[in-house]
Formats: structure tokens, sequence, C-alpha cells
């Protein structure tokens, strides 16, 4: 989530880049034509915002052979996989996605980031899309946009993460490894559903979002669809232990709205993006999933609690799956410890020298 990201960066400091990776980068616009939604709406051309590190290697078939594709979370971007804590960790000489070796691939979904969403103009008219039409557009995005037909990696985190299930289900052997970091393989319920929908209701309760055809954004319901991320996001312990008095933890906040605005997000792509995971639900095709997959959650996460037990029954179901619990400590990020590589890079090591 952006607005997750950016307040809990403000409160807890990362740290200097050791490269400027941003300028090594390259952007595009991907436009597809006659988008057809799986709610039978449709769009003449949606358009998929892509940055890409690296060059394209093809082999001896002339084909595209060392893609690999990063998927960001809800709210986020392909940018956010800039920062130093994710970069710096994987994208150097000798690192596990060394750009000098692969081919990096960093889209902004459907509703997110530069790609087409409800705030460029059709707000609460804009199609309904879901996880299936978002990965769909990811597909006809590397195919027809990028001429990949095959991927060494898909990793994905929070969102990103579910994505790689259904990438696994829906394209099976596509890409040849899956990292899905941070959530669980099952329909979106319980305390996870519950909070998204918060979120949701407290923008449409405030008078100012006019059923999505505001002047104004309607600034309560932004306030509290940011409270609720902030307490999904965080970690206790982390948090408890820079911030052990009343007073530093409410001067930590402030600072932290004060550096970052609150409501830079539209309150139109903030209700899609919390309710793009409503149909979400790869449990019943798991075993359709034969490529190496690993598949890391962390002890402290809201949103994906360990003490569910999903994932730990679920990964059974994948022949070639193996899963991590990530041990919770104060250095630990909460939900947001799948950007940082530190805590998992070795494991992505050992996954892209497994054999497809």
């Amino acid at each position: 989530m952006r607005k997750l990201i950016l307040l809990i960066l403000a409160l807890i400091a990362a740290p200097l880049h050791a490269e400027d990776w941003q300028s090594k980068s390259t952007e595009r616009d991907v436009v597809l034509k006659d988008f057809k939604f799986g709610s039978g709406e449709s769009l003449p051309e949606l358009t998929i915002h892509v940055t890409t590190l690296g060059t394209p290697h093809r082999g001896a078939k002339g084909e595209i052979d060392n893609a690999v594709m990063v998927l960001h979370g809800t709210g986020g971007s392909g940018w956010q996989f800039f920062r130093p804590q994710f970069a710096d960790e994987l994208y150097g000489p000798g690192q596990p996605l060394d750009i000098t070796k692969y081919y990096v691939i960093l889209p902004d979904n459907i509703g997110h980031g530069k790609s087409s969403k409800p705030s460029d103009g059709l707000r609460m008219a804009f199609p309904h899309y879901d996880y299936d039409d978002m990965v769909l557009a990811q597909h006809r995005m590397l195919t027809e946009g990028l001429g990949v037909n095959q991927l060494e990696l898909i990793l994905g985190t929070s969102m990103g993460c579910m994505h790689a299930f259904v990438w696994g289900e829906t394209y099976p052997g596509f890409a040849h490894r899956l990292a899905p970091f941070a959530c669980n393989a099952g329909a979106i319920a319980g305390r996870n559903r519950m909070w998204r929908k918060m979120a949701i209701d407290a923008i449409r309760a405030d008078p100012a979002w006019a059923n999505g055809n505001y002047t104004t954004p309607p600034l309560s319901g932004l306030r509290t669809a940011r409270d609720l991320s902030i307490i999904a996001g965080a970690n206790a312990w982390g948090l408890q232990v820079q911030y052990p008095t009343r007073e530093a933890a409410e001067g930590a906040l402030d600072q932290a709205f004060n550096a970052v605005s609150p409501f830079g997000n539209d309150a139109n792509d903030t209700i899609y993006w919390y309710d793009s995971s409503r149909n979400y639900d790869p449990s019943a095709g798991l075993a359709k999933i034969k490529v190496p997959v690993l598949w890391i959650n962390s002890s402290d996460d809201f949103i994906n609690p360990p003490e569910l037990g999903m994932a730990q029954r679920q990964v059974k179901e994948m022949p070639r799956a193996k899963f991590i619990l990530l041990p919770f400590s104060p250095d630990t990020k909460g939900h947001g410890t799948h950007t940082w590589a530190k805590f998992w890079k070795q494991d992505l090591i050992e996954l892209m020298a497994t054999k497809p």
C-alpha cells in the first residue's frame, strides 16, 4: 500500500541508496486495445505503465529468456521497488536480480500509479476490476507490449503475492519460479476483509464523497482509511520499542503526517484498491502450481496472521513449494517486511538456483 509504506518509512528511517536505480530504468506505456473485464465491462483502451531495468536477452529460439517481473501491493506502483532496502540488495552485480543478467519488469497495475484508473476521469464508472483482470492485463502487457512469453521469476508483495498465485494457476509454467511474499492463498475474509470494508465504508460515508463525484477530497473518510492501513501494516513490537511513551508515539505520528500528505490518494482509486480482492480465492487450484515456489510470510503480519495456519497447510498442496515464516522481532517491519530484502535475500538466491 503506497500510503502505508510512505507513512511507515517516515516513522522508521530507511538506509541511503547505494545506487540511483531509477536513473538506470526505462519507462513506457503499453496500451491494450478492447480490454474486457470479468464483470462484463470493457474499455476500448487500457493503459499499463511499466518500468524496466536491464536488457532483454534472446535465446537460440529468438525469445526473451531472462525476464523477471516484480508485482507491487495495494496502492503501490512499480517505483516502490527502487527503495534502497529492496533495490540495493537485489539489483547490483552478483545480486539475486542482477540487472546485468536479468530484464526486470516493474508494472503499475490497473488502478495504480500511471496506469488506467478511476481518477483519470471515469470515477466510479470505471470498470470494477478484480485480481483476475489485473493478471490478464499483466499477461497482455508482457506478451503484446514487451514481447515476453516466459518469465524466470514472478516476485510479488502483498497484493502482488496474491497475483503470483493467480498467475501460477491461470498460466501454469509461464513463470518458471514464483516468490509470493506476505499473503495467504485463500479468500479475503474474516478480519482481512473487515478492515478493507471499513476503509471503503469510511470513504463512502463521508458526505464530501458525493457518490464519487466530489469536488474536494473527502478528507474524513480518507483519514480513517489511512489510519486503518497504519494499524494493519505496522510492527507492534518495533513501534513499542521506538516510541515507548504516549508523547513519543503521538509525536512520531504527527511528524509522519506533516512529512507526507495523508490525503495524496484519490478516494475513488482507494475504494477500487480495497475492493479488487473481493473474489480472490486460489485455494481450490493450488495443485496446478508445479514450479518452484518460495512463499514467505511474517510472524508480525496483522493482515495475514500466522496463527491461522493457512499457509502452513496450503503449501503442502504444491509439489515444489517451500513456506517460511519469518520470526517476529523489533527489527521486522510488520506486513511491510516483504519489501526489506535483507530478511529473505538468501532464500531468494536459493530459489533462483533451482531448476525450473
